[in-house]
């Protein structure tokens, strides 16, 4: 069984396992959706079964005391370091039935030493490091930020960092990439989008309606240029209607995005957009986020980006895509919405992959499968001219369409 965020349970662990030559037979099947789908999906024979980690609490009481799991995998375990939390409480109960635990995290102690407890519990049932968070605070920790009554937060007692990570040396194993493959200085990073069923039959409603309004014969640049702008909207989540009023479709491309700032932990990200309702939108998601958010507008903010000030800067491509020298606050881009414009995708994502940049660039395009984006992430990867990549995409989908009509 593989715990994992939402989206990466969707999409990615299925997905990447048919990459790899030695997993083509194992059978991935995501238990997702509703209750009678989810049953569905666990009384399907498989080898890895995935489910995202607010259903583990259900999982748990569906099964009790026959948890069929020999090993269990737990993707971005970070998230299980609240010790209150439901999901952390759901898997110790049914611990001595996991033969085998993984923990798998680039992130293990986000906010400190202090979040590495729980995660350390799940794996040694506190051998190494103690039984009760109480405990491990004590031996570990002073108060440090407090009122008279409540202690807000801990800092580590001198050596305490060489102490614990010396405890669960055994354990625990921290692997680089440039230790180990020799990689890019670059990596993009596809991060597969999948909709759920009420938002897939909208957008292939919506797509087919589109798509056959204009015969394949008659396509002009200018008509293509419109479709395919309609269309990669459609997949962001959102379209603009008569005089301009946003009708929202879906919301699973913005659930993406958030799961993937969570899983950066803090790290700053540079955010691209596509459209106008796409920054109002991620921005009205964001706004309880806690998180230090801004729209690019002029050269104070890229210097309070520079320095540390900011968390996420939405920007579009074309505002940002010359002249801005970003890399000195930080090395994390997200393309939420992609263009057909190489040169914009590429001279954007030069805003941080630059001379004085310090760490590894890591550019994250969020693709709803089964869209328009994956014609335009194939454009650009294939570094196809703009135009000839969108008629080809949208005569292949034309032809899709009618004969799912006929």
């Amino acid at each position: 069984m593989v715990i994992a965020p939402k989206k990466v349970a969707e999409a990615t662990w299925g997905k990447e396992a048919t990459k790899w030559d030695h997993l083509q037979l194992l059978r991935v099947i995501p238990v997702l959706g509703s209750l009678k789908q989810r049953i569905r999906a666990l009384n399907t024979p498989a080898d890895v079964y995935v489910i995202n980690r607010e259903n583990v609490q259900w999982l748990v009481d569906y099964y009790r005391n026959d948890w069929p799991f020999d090993l269990t995998v737990i993707d971005e375990s970070s998230s299980f370091k609240n010790h209150q939390a439901k999901r952390f409480k759901s898997l110790c109960w049914v611990r001595k039935k996991i033969s085998r635990l993984v923990e798998l995290t680039g992130t293990p102690a986000p906010n400190g030493l202090i979040d590495l407890w729980a995660q350390v519990y799940l794996l040694d049932g506190g051998e190494r490091l103690g039984k009760t968070i109480g405990g491990f605070r004590q031996r570990y920790f002073d108060p440090d930020q407090r009122n008279a009554q409540q202690v807000f937060s801990y800092k580590p007692k001198d050596g305490a960092d060489d102490t614990i990570q010396g405890k669960i040396s055994d354990i625990c194993i921290s692997m680089s990439a440039e230790d180990y493959l020799d990689l890019p200085e670059c990596v993009s990073i596809d991060v597969p989008v999948v909709l759920d069923s009420k938002a897939q039959a909208a957008y292939k409603k919506l797509e087919k309606d589109m798509l056959l309004e204009i015969d394949e014969e008659e396509i002009t640049a200018t008509t293509a240029a419109a479709l395919g702008t309609k269309l990669l909207q459609l997949g962001n989540g959102a379209v603009y209607g008569e005089n301009r009023q946003v009708i929202e479709i879906h919301q699973c491309k913005i659930e993406a995005f958030l799961e993937l700032v969570e899983a950066l932990q803090g790290q700053p990200a540079l955010v691209f957009y596509n459209f106008q309702h796409d920054r109002d939108r991620l921005l009205a998601a964001l706004k309880k986020s806690g998180l230090r958010v801004r729209v690019y507008k002029d050269a104070q903010d890229e210097t309070d980006w520079n320095n540390h000030e900011i968390d996420i800067l939405l920007a579009h491509p074309a505002s940002t895509a010359y002249g801005l020298n970003l890399q000195d606050g930080g090395n994390r881009i997200i393309w939420f919405g992609l263009n057909w414009s190489l040169e914009l995708y590429q001279q954007a994502n030069k805003r941080l992959h630059r001379q004085g940049q310090k760490e590894r660039v890591f550019i994250h395009n969020l693709i709803v499968q089964g869209s328009m984006d994956e014609d335009v992430m194939d454009a650009l990867q294939g570094k196809s001219t703009t135009q000839e990549s969108l008629l080809k995409a949208l005569r292949v989908r034309i032809e899709k369409a009618k004969e799912e009509s006929a």
